[in-house]
C-alpha cells in the first residue's frame, strides 16, 4: 500500500466484506492474573482531531517494522502528517511525508514480514479451523493469526511453528509498493476485515482503543482509490514510553489464553453461528492516563 496504486481485489474484498460482532459480549469478570499490562515501548500513541488512537505493537510479529515504526514516532516524524488515504469499510492509510502515498522517511526499506515462528511461551487462544490441513486460527495476545497447533512444536528444531497475523479490523499494518520488500514510513489501520492481504502484508499491531476515531476519518473518493481531499492529521505520534511521565497512558489488556477470553469466545460463537470468525473477538483492554 505505500503506493500509487492498491491492489484492486483487496480494495473490492474490503467493500464486500464487514465483520458483523454480537450486539454485545458480556463483560466477563476477570482475575488480575488474567490481565497483562502492554510495556510503554509497544504502546503508541496517535493524536487526532476525532480523538486519540492507541496502537499495541507486536515485535514477535514482525520485530523490523514495529521497530521502525517506534524510531519514526519517537523522533516526531509522524506528526502532522496526513490520513492521505482513507476507504471507508477498509482502512485508512497515512505516515507518508508528501502526502501523496509517493513519500517515504530517509531510512532504508524495511522487508516484509509476512509470517513469523510461535512458540508456546507465546500464549495461543484457538478460535476455529484454518483455511488448510491442521491450521487454526485464533488470537495471540491482541492479534489475529493463523497457525499450526501446538502439537507440532514438539517435531521442529526451534519447539515453534508458523503463522501468519489477519487483517481484521483495528490491525495495524505497513503500506509498500509492488515491490514486497518496500515497506518504509507509512501504515494503515484496518476498519475491516481483508483475507486478501493475508500473508501478503506486513500487519505490526492492533488498536487497543480509538477505533471510532479511525472510522470518523475523512473518507476519500472511491473511484480516486481513496485518495481525501483535506485530509485529517495525525497532530502527535510517540510510543507511551517516550511521553513526559505525567501525559503517559497506560494499557492492560485479557490475557488471550485465559478462561476469562475463553467465554467470550464461546459467547461470541454461540451468537453468530455459522457467521462467526476470527475477526469477531478480540482481548477487552483497558487504557488509563494520560
Amino acid at each position: 500500500m505505500r503506493t500509487k496504486t492498491m491492489l484492486a481485489a483487496a480494495v473490492s474484498a474490503a467493500l464486500l466484506t464487514g465483520a458483523t460482532a454480537p450486539a454485545a459480549l458480556s463483560q466477563t469478570a476477570a482475575p488480575a492474573a488474567e490481565w497483562r499490562t502492554i510495556a510503554p515501548e509497544n504502546l503508541l500513541i496517535i493524536d487526532t482531531a476525532k480523538g486519540r488512537i492507541v496502537i499495541e505493537l507486536d515485535p514477535r510479529v514482525a520485530p523490523q517494522s514495529v521497530e521502525r515504526v517506534r524510531t519514526l514516532a519517537d523522533r516526531g516524524f509522524y506528526d502532522g502528517l496526513k490520513f492521505h488515504r482513507v476507504i471507508e469499510g477498509f482502512m485508512a492509510q497515512t505516515g507518508d511525508p508528501l502526502g501523496t502515498g509517493e513519500g517515504s522517511s530517509e531510512l532504508p526499506d524495511v522487508p516484509g514480514e509476512f509470517s513469523f515462528r510461535r512458540g508456546r511461551a507465546d500464549g495461543f487462544a484457538a478460535t476455529g479451523p484454518g483455511n488448510s490441513g491442521s491450521a487454526q486460527m485464533g488470537l495471540m495476545g491482541s492479534m489475529p493469526v493463523e497457525t499450526q497447533p501446538d502439537a507440532q512444536m514438539m517435531v521442529t528444531a526451534d519447539f515453534k511453528v508458523a503463522a501468519i497475523g489477519l487483517f481484521c479490523p483495528g490491525v495495524v499494518g505497513m503500506a509498500r509498493a509492488n515491490d514486497p520488500n518496500s515497506a518504509n514510513s507509512q501504515f494503515y489501520i484496518m476498519t475491516g476485515p481483508n483475507a486478501s492481504l493475508n500473508g501478503t502484508y506486513t500487519p505490526f499491531g492492533r488498536v487497543l482503543a480509538g477505533l471510532d476515531a479511525v472510522k470518523a476519518l475523512k473518507p476519500g473518493v472511491r473511484a480516486e482509490n481513496g485518495r481525501v481531499t483535506d485530509p485529517d492529521v495525525m497532530t502527535r505520534v510517540r510510543t507511551a514510553a517516550a511521553l513526559p511521565a505525567g501525559q503517559r497512558p497506560t494499557a492492560r489488556v485479557m490475557v488471550s489464553a485465559g478462561p476469562a477470553f475463553a467465554a467470550r469466545i464461546a459467547e461470541a460463537r454461540t451468537a453468530l453461528g455459522d457467521r462467526f470468525t476470527v475477526c469477531d473477538v478480540q482481548p477487552p483492554a483497558e487504557v488509563t492516563g494520560g
